[in-house]
């Protein structure tokens, strides 16, 4: 498969997978952990079957390095799916996810003591004043919420502050990964399809945890209106339509980025990837008329100009348009 069908599949797949996950959490706000496990589910048998070969194909990186990894990995997506249940709107929730950059740099000049050159600090001042934007905005919105008094007001200011307390713990948790997996890779060599199938398999049981959360969404999802299928003329309830749509896009969205990973240079990749960002965020500002102020979009702006500064996406084209000059001077 070539790079533009990678990139197809990323934007197709994760935007699609945006549109699902906001019906999901429109109707049932707490529904985070039963789309993760259902996610996670997905992902495990797919990889169990194509990538362990049913459990006979042993893996490369040691089971205990995995262990630490999918620890990590399970307390990242859970808590920032569950974040939707603190008031956290969809595309303050994106914003927040656009700023892993900042916590890759804050825990890359800690732990790995990396050095970086003046634009990339500049690059992270402006993605950090882009999200402190959208999140004061965010928080406005959440005091003039209509409440019928201001102690249920309070009570909801609360629960928005601890969402975003877990989407800063997301974030930076996000980073220390990506870290572990740097140090992994340079070990092991890379082998993404392999984590991919671990990172999902083995926080299965992770999920006993939320087993009544689970089953309590699971008699939910089976109340909601049903709906027929059109392409077999099967009638089942709207809400598992949405989730089982949400679940193939989501395997979908990062299949195209691991195709993307193992053909482009990671530049490319993290520009493919903070594209198809901004055009979610637009979709859920649009499509769902969520509350997006100018300030919001002053933001968001500030965000995507920093993350595009982080990687050097100018110096890129202006380098390629002086080859293409030096070409035709040749010619």
């Amino acid at each position: 498969m070539g790079t533009v069908s990678a990139i197809l599949l990323v934007f197709v797949g994760c935007c699609t997978n945006v549109v699902f996950l906001e019906l999901l959490v429109r109707d049932f706000p707490g529904c985070g952990n039963i789309v993760t496990f259902a996610q996670f589910a997905f992902i495990a048998l797919e990889g169990f079957i194509f990538e362990s070969n049913f459990g006979r194909k042993k893996s490369i990186i040691p089971i205990r390095n995995y262990v630490i990894m999918v620890t990590m990995f399970f307390t990242v997506s859970v808590i920032n799916n569950y974040a939707l249940n603190f008031n956290i709107a969809m595309p303050l929730h994106m914003i927040f996810r656009s700023g892993s950059l900042i916590a890759n740099m804050i825990l890359g000049i800690i732990i790995l003591k990396k050095r970086y050159s003046a634009s990339k600090y500049m690059s992270v001042v402006l993605i950090s004043a882009g999200i402190f934007i959208c999140t004061i905005m965010s928080a406005k919105q959440v005091n003039v919420a209509l409440n019928p008094s201001e102690e249920e007001g309070v009570y909801a200011f609360m629960r928005w502050l601890l969402g975003i307390a877990m989407l800063m713990f997301a974030l930076l948790m996000s980073a220390r990964m990506g870290i572990f997996q740097e140090t992994l890779y340079k070990q092991y060599g890379k082998h993404s399809k392999e984590a991919l199938f671990y990172n999902h398999c083995l926080p299965l049981p992770g999920f006993l945890l939320f087993s009544s959360d689970i089953y309590n969404h699971y008699i939910h999802f089976n109340q909601s209106t049903p709906v027929e299928v059109p392409a077999i003329g099967l009638t089942v309830p709207v809400m598992w339509l949405y989730l089982l749509v949400n679940v193939i896009t989501q395997y979908v969205c990062i299949r195209g980025v691991f195709i993307l990973t193992t053909e482009c240079a990671s530049l490319t990749v993290t520009l493919v990837v903070t594209l198809r960002k901004f055009l979610s965020l637009i979709i859920s500002v649009l499509y769902f008329q969520n509350p997006f102020t100018v300030w919001h979009w002053v933001g968001t702006a500030v965000v995507f100009l920093g993350t595009l500064l982080y990687t050097e996406v100018w110096t890129s084209v202006r380098e390629a348009l002086r080859r293409t000059d030096v070409k035709q001077k040749k010619q």
